[in-house]
């Protein structure tokens, strides 16, 4: 999988989405998911620049395997990788906040018995990612109230201008086995 491009000359007072769609499973609107990374990085108060990346399923297993070892030898629908971590940045060069990994065919392979539709279950896994890059977890029953709390407020707000649909689930799913 190669590296999406970087823009080196941002304003490092502002948010940079860069997308990338390196899949062709399902289709991707590239437009769409990095207007709503950065609706989501400008509501938590964040500047610098997110990478969001849209694999296949080989490339999120390898990234798995790669990163997390053999217990990883599965697909998985999102991986976030936070990069700078609050260290000083020289004058004039925007934060690395971290990278985004979405699998499109993953998240449509679970839309159905999770959030209803592949936009939300992509929607979802957008703002799931991001949270995950800005430290927040949900590895406990707090960290993930906080964070599904979190979660339906960026959707409600970018995503769906309103309430959530009917059925859609905010329980996130970690892993769908192969």
């Amino acid at each position: 999988m190669k590296e999406p491009s970087s823009p080196t000359d941002g304003n490092p007072n502002e948010v940079v989405v860069v997308t990338e769609n390196a899949q062709d499973e399902v289709e991707i609107d590239l437009a769409r998911w990095g207007a709503l990374a950065e609706d989501v990085l400008n509501a938590e108060g964040v500047t610098g620049e997110l990478t969001l990346t849209f694999v296949g399923v080989a490339d999120i297993r390898e990234l798995k395997i790669e990163h997390f070892g053999e217990a990883g030898d599965y697909p998985t629908d999102v991986l976030s990788f936070p990069l700078d971590d609050g260290m000083p940045v020289a004058d004039g060069i925007p934060q690395l906040l971290g990278d985004v990994v979405v699998c499109p065919a993953v998240a449509k392979q679970q839309a159905p018995s999770h959030a209803g539709s592949v936009d939300d279950e992509i929607a979802l896994l957008v703002v799931h990612g991001i949270l995950h890059i800005l430290g927040f977890d949900n590895a406990t029953a707090g960290e993930q109230t906080e964070m599904q709390a979190r979660e339906r407020k960026h959707l409600m707000n970018f995503f769906w201008h309103g309430e959530a649909p009917d059925g859609f689930s905010f329980d996130h799913r970690a892993e769908v086995g192969s």
